[in-house]
């Protein structure tokens, strides 16, 4: 779903910190010939994370879902240089076009993948971070939502990706994973505590901070 025109999403993306060329040239590859590159952050949503990293000096990141790796680099490159993303993923193939295209990069070497799912990688970290970001499988969002509340540094923050889910987290009982992403959007209207705002730049990213 376009939340707003492409031609005015375009202009802000112009407007913005645009990614590094390793980057850019992942974006392309991933867009025209990976399956399901729709599964893309997109620029704009990049430019949200790396000011939301910039802002909140945010050094140490984990991720749920890497794809193609193009979300990691992008929040490779506004960490410093001492700092680390951690990337979860269960896809070897996409993960192999992630490695590829982070060689490629001098951030490259921030970033660490875990190939497991992520449930079951989340049982072997015990470390908090500052920026936990959530766009792997829906069906686990609240169970992530729950373990990044736990293993959040101070001020750490949260962002979560697809929480519109294309206008279908309007209604209940669509589908499983409709119902999974709503149980997570109120779980996370209902925190005491925290800063929430759900924005809506592309299918929706719900950002959670510490009061």
């Amino acid at each position: 779903m376009g939340w707003i025109p492409s031609e005015i999403e375009e202009y802000c993306i112009n407007h913005s910190t645009r990614p590094g060329e390793a980057a850019r040239e992942l974006q392309k590859y991933t867009k025209e010939s990976v399956h399901g590159s729709n599964m893309l952050i997109g620029e704009m949503e990049g430019s949200v994370l790396k000011f939301l990293i910039t802002l909140g000096r945010v050094k140490n990141v984990l991720e749920l879902g890497t794809y193609t790796g193009y979300s990691a680099l992008v929040m490779a490159e506004a960490i410093p240089h001492d700092g680390k993303v951690i990337t979860i993923d269960i896809n070897p193939k996409t993960s192999e076009i992630a490695q590829e295209y982070w060689a490629k990069s001098p951030h490259g070497k921030k970033i660490k993948q875990i190939l497991k799912p992520g449930p079951e990688a989340l049982k072997e970290i015990h470390e908090t971070f500052d920026l936990v970001f959530i766009d792997a499988d829906k069906n686990n969002y609240p169970n992530y939502l729950t373990w990044a509340l736990d293993h959040l540094s101070p001020q750490g923050i949260i962002v979560t990706d697809n929480t519109l889910w294309s206008g279908k987290v309007l209604q209940s009982g669509v589908d499983a994973q409709t119902d999974s992403i709503r149980k997570h959007n109120d779980q996370a209207a209902a925190l005491e505590g925290y800063i929430k705002t759900l924005l809506p730049i592309r299918d929706g990213m719900f950002l959670i901070q510490k009061g």
